[in-house]
C-alpha cells in the first residue's frame, strides 16, 4: 500500500520552438482518429432508451500496431454523465474506449453493470481491427465508472455472458470507485447511504486469487466521499489474503474526490506500460 503525494511544476519560460514544431505538434494529432457513436449492444430485445444509451467511442492511433486499449467508463454516480476521452489519455500510444451506459432511475442493477460488460466484450472482438492488442485491454473509470470496472473484472458471471474470460483483461484500474454495494444500487433498494452492504453487487464480495492485476487509486481519505479511500483499503487488504499478487493501492494526498482522477492517470499509463511489456 502506497501514499502518493502529487507535485506538478510546470517551466516553460525561455522554451525554444524550432521551425518544425508546429508541423510535429499537427503530425502528431493526426495520428490518432476516433470513431464514434457506436452501438455495443445487438439484439431484439432492446428498447430505445438501450439503444441511445449503449454506445462508444473508440479514440486509437493510427500510427501504431499491438497497442494497449483503456475501457474508459465516466463518472456522475450510476444517475448521470457521458462518455468521454480523459485528456490526461491522449496522444499516449493507446486507444480509449469511452463507454456510455444506461443510468438510475430508467435502469436499475444490474443492468449498467451487463451494459458495461457488453462493452468490454466489444472491445475485445473489436480492437484488432483498429490496430490494437486484444491481450491487452485495460478496463478503468472514475468513481461510478470505477465502480463498473471492478464489478465487470472480479464477477466473472457479466464477461461470461459474451463468452469472454475476465481473467484475460489485462487489469483493472478503478479511480475512487465503491467497493461495497454502491450507494445508488442502495438507493433502489431503500437501504440508507450511511448501512454499508456487502451482497454479490458489491466487488470485495468477489475477490479472488486469480482476478487480473489491479490498480486502486483514491483521493485523499480527508477529503474523499464518505469511506471511499477506507473501501479500497479493505478491497486492498482482502485481495491480499486471498494471495492476489498484483494489486496496488494509492492515496493521493490532497486531492478529494473530483479532483483526483486528473493525477491518477500517470499512475494509470505507468500500470499500463509495466504489465504490457
Amino acid at each position: 500500500m502506497h501514499t502518493f503525494r502529487c507535485f506538478l511544476l510546470m517551466a516553460l519560460g525561455g522554451l525554444w520552438v524550432g521551425p518544425n514544431f508546429a508541423q510535429e505538434i499537427n503530425a502528431a494529432k493526426e495520428a490518432y482518429q476516433t470513431d464514434a457513436d457506436i452501438g455495443y449492444r445487438t439484439g431484439a430485445n432492446q428498447d430505445d432508451y438501450m439503444r441511445s444509451r449503449c454506445r462508444l467511442d473508440v479514440y486509437y492511433p493510427t500510427h501504431l500496431k499491438g497497442f494497449p486499449t483503456v475501457v474508459w467508463f465516466h463518472g456522475g454516480a450510476l444517475k448521470n454523465g457521458n462518455r468521454f476521452v480523459p485528456l490526461e489519455l491522449k496522444g499516449k500510444g493507446i486507444a480509449v474506449v469511452a463507454v456510455n451506459y444506461r443510468l438510475s432511475p430508467k435502469a436499475k442493477a444490474p443492468a449498467y453493470i451487463e451494459d458495461a460488460a457488453a462493452a468490454v466484450a466489444w472491445t475485445f472482438q473489436n480492437i484488432a481491427k483498429y490496430g490494437g492488442s486484444p491481450k491487452k485491454v485495460f478496463v478503468s473509470g472514475h468513481s461510478a465508472g470505477g465502480y463498473l470496472t471492478a464489478m465487470v473484472g472480479l464477477d466473472k458471471k457479466y464477461l461470461a455472458v459474451h463468452g469472454v474470460n475476465a481473467n484475460d483483461i489485462a487489469g483493472l484500474i478503478p479511480l475512487s470507485g465503491q467497493a461495497v454495494t454502491h450507494y445508488t444500487i442502495r438507493g433502489e433498494r431503500n437501504i440508507p447511504e450511511t448501512q454499508a452492504t456487502i451482497d454479490d453487487l458489491a466487488p470485495i464480495f468477489h475477490v479472488r486469487k486469480d482476478a487480473p492485476p489491479m490498480l486502486l487509486v483514491t483521493g485523499d481519505r480527508n477529503t474523499e466521499l464518505l469511506g471511499r479511500y477506507e473501501e479500497n483499503a479493505y478491497l486492498w487488504r482482502m485481495m491480499k489474503l486471498v494471495d492476489h499478487k498484483t494489486t496496488e493501492l494509492f492515496e493521493l494526498q490532497g486531492y478529494n474526490h473530483g479532483e483526483m482522477a486528473a493525477p491518477g492517470h500517470p499512475l494509470m499509463l505507468r500500470f499500463i506500460k509495466k504489465i504490457s511489456q
